[in-house]
């Protein structure tokens, strides 16, 4: 733990955490008010989290607990590396959810939610999925959607509709974003199924959302759906 910290500080590069202060929202009020940037790249810290690959999960948590993203940045990618070559996967699902409320930024979701969560819960029981969806935290709802990215690669989307039902009316850019990112992703692989929900929902659903579902398809379809001309 202490020569990773150390290794992590050598690699701090102030101006670099000056732009992801600002990047991340780090400002009063903002979604991430209150975290620390020291600077590093993901490149790098990928590349500290492989060389501290054995750390235990007692200090990954206390690197979660750290107000310095950098640092649950790392913990998450080590976190990942073990899920992937260890035996004890429930255990590290679990330990994820336990710490849920530490992965607090877009990132640190993004990264590892698909990796941890999503893939833990192929061919499992997935109502976690709906209490997080559920929950009044920002970033444990972005977990329940994001972690369907992994379905979605599976060819399963079921989960992934019902939770972006669930989180149609959110009020936060961020799911919204979320949400419209997984419903493109399932455009990618069955249009159809893209096509019936939005039909159902594009006139209501925040235009965000919308706006990413439908980014990639063509001009004329896209600017039908914006203009809320196509028939339901």
């Amino acid at each position: 733990m202490e020569e990773l910290l150390k290794e992590v500080k050598r690699l701090a590069n102030p101006e670099k955490a000056k732009i992801l202060q600002r990047f991340f929202k780090t400002g009063k009020g903002e979604y991430g008010e209150g975290d620390i940037f020291i600077g590093l790249t993901v490149q790098q810290s990928r590349k500290v989290a492989k060389n501290h690959y054995g750390l235990d999960l007692n200090s990954i948590r206390k690197l979660l607990s750290s107000n310095i993203h950098e640092h649950r940045l790392v913990g998450l990618l080590i976190l990942i590396n073990k899920y992937n070559k260890e035996d004890n996967k429930q255990e590290i699902f679990n330990f994820y959810l336990q710490n849920s409320k530490q992965i607090n930024n877009w990132d640190l979701v993004d990264l590892s939610a698909p990796n941890i969560i999503g893939q833990h819960l192929i061919n499992k029981e997935k109502s976690i999925l709906y209490k997080l969806a559920s929950s009044d935290n920002l970033w444990e709802k972005r977990i329940s959607v994001i972690s369907t990215l992994s379905f979605i690669k599976n060819n399963e989307f079921e989960d992934s509709i019902r939770i972006s039902e669930i989180l149609l009316n959110d009020k936060h850019d961020l799911i919204h974003k979320a949400v419209g990112w997984m419903l493109r992703e399932i455009g990618k692989k069955d249009l159809t199924t893209l096509e019936n929900f939005l039909k159902q929902h594009y006139k209501n659903m925040p235009r965000t959302m919308l706006r990413y579902s439908i980014e990639k398809f063509p001009e004329e379809k896209r600017q039908a759906y914006l203009k809320g001309e196509i028939k339901c």
